[in-house]
């Protein structure tokens, strides 16, 4: 019995990973991961003040650090290229239409609320706990239970 538990977590566990990486890239466009990115194809997406604010709120939301400028400085580069090489695109530090539709289209863990008021002071900042459901983790939840109950006695 104690083979058909720990046999049901492991087809578990891979099928909540196969599921969260299929998550991450679907949807994503072949050539983004070939494409380069340059000043030149970033200026083809027309990126204007309060859409490079809407690049860096979205870098922010997805963990990567950086400022609300709309204007895309060195550090601003730097954490393009961050974002880039984590997901596995060419890193230049310049979107292309592709890279910029794919940031904008990435699920976002936690949903956060505009950084300023009107008046320019800071809001705190909101969770959610929404998101896709994972079958997977329900399941791991339920034989690591299983699991857990047994191994208790």
């Amino acid at each position: 019995m104690r083979y058909v538990i720990v046999i049901l977590s492991l087809i578990c566990i891979s099928f909540s990973t196969s599921t969260a990486r299929a998550h991450l890239s679907a949807g994503v466009d072949p050539a983004t991961f070939t494409e380069e990115a340059n000043q030149t194809t970033e200026d083809q997406i027309g990126l204007n003040r309060v859409k490079r604010r809407d690049v860096q709120k979205r870098l922010i939301a997805l963990g990567f650090d950086t400022k609300l400028t709309g204007k895309f400085d060195e550090e601003t580069r730097a954490v393009i290229t961050r974002w880039q090489a984590a997901r596995g695109y060419p890193s230049s530090g310049f979107l292309n239409k592709l890279q910029h539709k794919a940031l904008l289209s990435e699920p976002v863990a936690t949903q956060t609320s505009s950084s300023e008021n009107s008046d320019g002071s800071s809001r705190r900042r909101r969770r959610s706990g929404g998101g896709p459901p994972n079958p997977g983790k329900f399941l791991g939840n339920v034989v690591g239970g299983v699991v857990g109950g047994i191994f208790r006695r």
